[in-house]
């Protein structure tokens, strides 16, 4: 698993990449009221803003 200075996480650990945040950023942040993600299978390329 891999962290980013903003509290966010990504595991890689499968062929496939979790992505969260911490819960010190789930506290910080309240609650979460929309979010939107790319359809299933899109491909996304390093660099590429996908939430």
């Amino acid at each position: 698993m891999k962290y980013t200075t903003d509290h966010e996480w990504l595991d890689t650990s499968d062929a496939e990449v979790a992505v969260g945040i911490t819960a010190y950023a789930a506290t910080q942040l309240g609650d979460i009221v929309y979010v939107e993600l790319p359809e299933v299978d899109t491909e996304v390329a390093k660099g590429d803003e996908v939430a």
